[in-house]
């Protein structure tokens, strides 16, 4: 089984945590501060003593000096749900190295940031598997990604982070996107918002803004991740082509001269900035990275400079 990431790249991961701009909500204890108030040794305020409050916390040094009951309040412990959308339709698997294995060694990385800050991680894949298996071999990979999905669902804790890393190996990438919907139903299937990171190329041709838009509405802290490869960056291949569409099928065939060549250079840059714009207009951090960047680039310095971990 090929490593998703290096020793020494894990090790320089566990110092960095999650940083979230929105304290956690959620209702199970972790290590992320809240606003609720609870019994954790974080002090947080005073209040006055009321018939049937617990003796234990009161302050009797300050009773001392002001003849009045105060009882100490201290702050919740909270997790900090992280979710992770994976883009694991057809497209994904283009360019060498493939887009998708470079989604997934993001996706290892962000999940193990946050098990080691012992947030709770949920791994989304999409689409949904639907193809029928051809043979029993088929029959028994497929039984096992399934598994594995659903085990990414939900993760907590470092120990977990050798059997989530084996899971992450086991999905494959088929299919069309459908990234709306994916991005729309996780929203509304969330229990709790909290940091969204979307792994995709954003090549849907329905487009990405309702389902970022359903994110964003439901409260998620957004990082839009976009990963092409370098070849859809700046193609070497020139002449008489017939393009196929990986997801769909359709062909189309063209001639693919010098001036046709800036074109789609253009084409590309237009199409990454008005995304990067609609992510920047809606409070969303947003990354572009070609599938053979150092994941070292992305993740110690870009994410870091964005304050998305630290």
């Amino acid at each position: 089984m090929p490593s998703l990431l290096t020793p020494e790249l894990l090790r320089r991961l566990e110092q960095f945590q999650l940083l979230a701009q929105r304290r956690a909500k959620s209702s199970l204890k972790g290590e992320r501060r809240s606003k609720a108030r609870g019994q954790s040794v974080e002090f947080a305020d005073y209040r006055n003593y009321v018939a049937g409050d617990d003796f234990r916390y009161l302050d009797w040094n300050l009773y001392g000096r002001l003849d009045r009951l105060f009882l100490k309040l201290y702050e919740e412990e909270r997790e900090l749900p992280v979710t992770v959308f994976l883009d694991a339709s057809e497209s994904m698997t283009f360019g060498e190295p493939r887009k998708f294995d470079f989604a997934r060694q993001v996706a290892a990385a962000v999940g193990y940031v946050a098990l080691c800050g012992f947030d709770r991680v949920s791994v989304v894949t999409f689409p949904d598997i639907s193809q029928e298996p051809a043979n029993e071999s088929e029959l028994k990979a497929r039984t096992q990604e399934l598994a594995a999905r659903g085990a990414l669902r939900s993760v907590r804790g470092r120990k977990s982070a050798l059997q989530f890393f084996q899971n992450i190996n086991q999905l494959t990438a088929c299919g069309a996107a459908a990234f709306n919907e994916a991005l729309r139903r996780g929203a509304l299937q969330a229990r709790q918002a909290g940091v969204a990171v979307v792994l995709s190329d954003f090549l849907d041709p329905a487009g990405y803004e309702t389902g970022l838009t359903a994110l964003v509405g439901r409260g998620f802290q957004v990082n839009a991740v976009q990963i092409l490869a370098p070849d859809e960056l700046d193609p070497a291949t020139y002449g008489d082509l017939r393009l196929i569409d990986s997801e769909t099928g359709a062909q189309q065939e063209v001639t693919f001269g010098k001036y046709r060549l800036n074109a789609y250079k253009q084409t590309v840059q237009n199409f990454c900035q008005r995304l990067r714009e609609y992510c920047s207009s809606r409070g969303m951090n947003f990354f572009m990275a070609a599938s053979d960047t150092p994941l070292e680039e992305l993740l110690l310095k870009q994410l870091r400079e964005a304050e998305v971990w630290g």
